[in-house]
C-alpha cells in the first residue's frame, strides 16, 4: 500500500519539526524551578493583567501543535492496529467507502474508548486552542463570562479537530479505512469527543481552581505541586507537552518569578470589551433531531453551520442522522440527511430570532436484517470447529438507498448573549425521492431543538 509506506515518513518529518521546536525551548527552562527563567516578571496589578502580545488566535502555532497531536495519534494507531497497517483497500476507494458507510450511533469500540479516551482527546484539542487564544489566555474557572466564552471557542475547535481525525484528509477514514468495515460506521465519536471533551475541560479547570490551588497554599514543595497539577489536569498537561512547555505549566506562572511565589488569589479577569454592534458572520448549531412520517419515526441528532452573506440572509449546511423506530422484528435502520441552502433570519441582536429556510441535498437510508436462525447455526458450527471467527455479514442482510431530498421550514431561537442562543424549535417538512425501503418512506416532519454558538462578534 503506497499510503502505508508514506505514513512513517510523514510521522518522522513531524517528529523532527517538533523536536527542533522543543530543542529551541528547553535551554530557557529550569526543571527545578519549573518556570521559564528568561520571562520578564510582570507585576500583578490591581487591574486587568496586561498581555505582551496582540490579542487574537495564533493560527500558525495552533496548526503546528495540532499536527503534532495528530501525528502522535496516527503513530499509535499504526503501531497497535493491524487493520490500519493493512486495510486491504486502495487508498481512494477505501477513503470513499469509509465516508460513505457512516450511519447509526455505535462504532463497536468499548465504553472506555468512546466515553473516556475520546473525550480526553477532545479536551487536549481544546487546551491546544486555549494555549493559542491570547485574548482569553488568563481566564480562570468561575462565574466569569470570558471563561465560558473561551471554553466554547475551544469546544468548537475540538469539534473541527475531531471531524478531521475521523473523516478528514489525514484521518481514520484515509489511513486504515476504519469506517469501511462493520461495526465502525457509527457517529458516536463525532458527538462524544467535542461534547464530553468540553465537559472534561471544565472539570479539569475546576480541579485546578479549587484542588490544585489548595495544595499550593499548603506546601512549598515544587515537586509535589507539579505532581498534583499533572494528576488533576492530565489533558492540559498533555497539551502543554505537545506545545513544548513543561506539563505542569500554567499561564499564571508568567506573573511570578518562581513557582513558589504563586499568589493564592485568582488573577483579575480580562474585562469584556464592548464590540461594535452587528450580526455574527458564523453560526454553529448542535441539535437533537426527530422525524415523524406515516411509515414510522426516527430519532437522533445533528449539526448545522451557517455563514451570513448579508444582514438578513445566511447560507446553511445541515447534517442530521437518526435511528428508525417501528420496523419489523430483527430489522434495524438509520437515516442520514445532508442538505444546503439559503436561510432568512433578521439581526441576532433581538431577544427572539425567527428564521425560514429552504434546503436541498440528499438522503441515505441504511437497514440491516439479522437472520437469527442462520446466526445460531453458524455459532454452532464455529463452536464445533473450535474457532472464534464469525463474520457478521454471514448472518445479516444489508439494504441501502440514496436519493435527492429537500426540506422547507421555520424556527425560533432565543438569544442569551452575543455568543449563545437556544433553538427553541425548528420545524421542517422534508420530501425525499428515495423509494420505500422495507416499509419506511422518509417523507414527513422534522423537529429540532438545540444550542446555537454565534462567532465573530466576541
Amino acid at each position: 500500500m503506497a499510503h502505508n509506506i508514506r505514513l512513517p515518513a510523514f510521522l518522522v518529518f513531524s517528529g523532527v519539526v517538533w523536536a527542533q521546536d522543543v530543542t529551541q525551548l528547553l535551554p530557557s527552562l529550569d526543571p527545578v524551578n519549573l518556570t521559564p527563567i528568561e520571562v520578564v516578571p510582570v507585576p500583578i496589578a490591581t487591574s486587568t493583567p496586561k498581555n505582551i502580545e496582540p490579542q487574537g488566535v495564533r493560527w500558525g502555532s495552533l496548526f503546528s501543535q495540532s499536527l503534532r497531536f495528530l501525528a502522535i495519534e496516527h503513530a499509535f494507531r499504526y503501531a497497535t492496529e493491524a487493520g490500519t497497517r493493512h486495510p486491504g483497500l486502495p487508498f481512494f476507494r477505501g477513503y470513499i467507502d469509509s465516508v460513505g458507510a457512516l450511519h447509526g450511533w455505535a462504532d463497536g469500540d468499548p465504553f472506555y474508548v468512546n466515553y473516556v479516551g475520546h473525550p480526553m482527546q477532545g479536551a487536549v484539542a481544546g487546551y491546544l486552542w486555549t494555549l493559542n487564544d491570547t485574548r482569553f489566555r488568563f481566564v480562570e474557572f468561575g462565574r466569569n463570562p470570558e471563561y465560558w466564552k473561551s471554553r466554547i471557542r475551544a469546544g468548537a475547535f475540538a469539534w473541527a479537530y475531531s471531524v478531521q481525525l475521523e473523516i478528514g484528509p489525514i484521518s481514520e477514514a484515509s489511513i486504515g479505512n476504519v469506517q469501511a468495515s462493520f461495526p465502525q460506521q457509527g457517529l458516536v465519536d463525532h458527538v462524544v469527543t467535542p461534547a464530553i471533551g468540553l465537559g472534561w475541560m471544565i472539570a479539569e479547570d475546576a480541579l485546578d481552581q479549587y484542588l490544585v490551588r489548595f495544595v499550593e497554599r499548603k506546601t512549598q514543595n515544587r515537586y509535589l505541586r507539579a505532581l498534583v497539577r499533572g494528576g488533576a489536569n492530565p489533558s492540559r498537561s498533555f497539551a502543554n507537552a505537545i506545545s513544548g512547555q513543561w506539563p505542569w505549566a500554567r499561564p499564571r506562572d508568567e506573573h511570578s518569578e518562581s513557582m513558589g511565589a504563586l499568589v493564592s488569589a485568582p488573577l483579575k479577569k480580562v474585562q469584556d470589551q464592548e464590540l461594535p454592534r452587528g450580526v455574527a458572520p458564523f453560526e454553529f448549531v448542535a441539535n437533537a433531531y426527530a422525524f415523524a412520517a406515516p411509515s414510522g419515526t426516527c430519532a437522533g441528532g445533528g449539526a448545522s453551520a451557517a455563514f451570513r452573506v448579508s444582514t438578513e440572509w445566511q447560507m446553511v449546511l445541515d447534517v442530521n442522522g437518526c435511528k428508525m423506530t417501528g420496523l419489523e422484528k430483527n430489522l434495524t435502520g438509520d437515516s442520514l440527511t445532508y442538505m444546503a441552502g439559503p436561510r432568512w433570519t433578521p439581526s441576532a441582536s433581538r431577544r427572539l430570532v425567527p428564521y425560514a429556510q429552504v434546503l436541498l441535498g440528499g438522503n441515505k437510508l441504511t437497514q440491516e436484517l439479522m437472520l437469527p436462525e442462520k446466526k445460531q447455526a453458524l455459532e454452532q458450527l464455529v463452536k464445533d470447529a473450535d474457532s472464534k471467527v464469525l463474520d457478521h455479514g454471514q448472518y445479516t442482510r444489508e439494504f441501502e438507498l440514496d436519493g435527492f431530498a429537500m426540506s422547507a421550514g421555520v424556527g425560533l431561537d432565543m438569544r442569551l448573549n452575543r455568543a449563545l442562543a437556544i433553538r427553541l424549535v425548528g420545524l421542517d417538512y422534508m420530501h425525499s425521492w428515495v423509494t420505500n425501503l422495507n416499509g419506511y418512506a422518509p417523507n414527513g416532519l422534522q423537529f429540532k431543538t438545540g444550542v446555537v454558538l454565534r462567532m465573530g462578534t466576541w
